[in-house]
């Protein structure tokens, strides 16, 4: 099944709900940047999670970023999502390898350790807006409904799961971030509450064949969900040799100079793709002969 985020809301529009299959989005994450199993897992769940946050923008020029600065051995992640399920992103460090802390259950806690999370949204204004929180507990999901209570004032539930086998290859991979709205009654609250306590793990009700929806029919029995768009999700970059070339005609002169004068081709890297472009001697002189 293709990767896809489905949106609604249930409890008579109360309540609004975003959740997403992940699974393919993350396996081609983990084989372009060849992450060990922990970074597999950290870098699913921020992917997961800004797709469905991207989702909730209105343009189709918005951009939305995700940034994590940590002292652990992951060093950082960053993850770029569009409104259209287009979502992109990369670890500092993909060759973190921890012991497990239980049956199952890579250690992303320790791999970010402490540190802070960075919410970009880039709405075409002067500045983008930038919201901020310190990691709480570093497990990602929990980092995040902390953010939405504190930055943005909305009281939320995200779960993310990456599922890892053996082979290292992602078996089942998803998310869900529920989130209520002005006047939503406290017996919704507390159905909800009661519900979501009773979920242990996202990525096995996916492994077990639930799809998001049928998840959200699970979390929202007896509460009318309505599912108003389904949109695809992929991993996708937009580097291009053209955007590749503008930035290296950017740099100064001299900096250009000083790599004629190695006398070997250069070779630019995408940080989210791991797309290699290069350039010859011959083409940085024509760069630096046409600044």
């Amino acid at each position: 099944m293709a990767d896809y985020i489905v949106r609604g809301t249930a409890a008579g529009d109360q309540i609004r709900f975003f959740a997403a299959l992940t699974t393919d989005t993350c396996e081609y994450a983990r084989s372009q940047h060849k992450t060990s199993p922990v970074c597999t897992a950290a870098l699913g769940r921020l992917l997961t999670a800004g797709a469905m946050m991207g989702s909730m923008m209105k343009s189709e020029e918005d951009l939305l970023s995700l940034k994590i600065e940590c002292q652990g051995p992951i060093k950082g992640l960053l993850v770029t999502a569009d409104a259209f399920g287009h979502v992109k992103g990369y670890v500092q460090n993909p060759d973190v390898d921890l012991p497990p802390k239980g049956p199952g259950k890579l250690d992303v806690g320790a791999a970010l350790d402490l540190g802070v999370l960075s919410v970009i949204r880039d709405t075409g204004l002067k500045e983008p807006y930038i919201g901020q929180t310190i990691l709480t507990t570093s497990e990602i999901a929990e980092d995040l409904t902390y953010y939405f209570a504190t930055s943005e004032q909305t009281p939320s539930s995200v779960a993310l799961g990456v599922l890892v086998d053996p082979d290292g290859s992602v078996r089942a991979a998803g998310g869900f971030i529920i989130q209520l709205l002005p006047d939503c009654s406290d017996a919704a609250i507390d159905k909800l509450e009661e519900r979501l306590n009773a979920v242990t793990s996202v990525s096995h009700m996916l492994d077990n064949g639930m799809t998001p929806e049928a998840i959200m029919n699970t979390l929202f029995e007896d509460m009318d969900p309505e599912f108003m768009e389904t949109l695809p999700v992929q991993f996708t970059c937009d580097c291009s040799r053209e955007k590749t070339d503008a930035m290296i005609r950017s740099l100064p002169k001299e900096e250009l100079q000083s790599m004629i004068d190695d006398g070997k081709p250069i070779e630019v890297v995408c940080h989210f793709c791991n797309k290699t472009y290069e350039f010859t001697v011959e083409e940085l002189e024509e760069m630096k002969n046409s600044k």
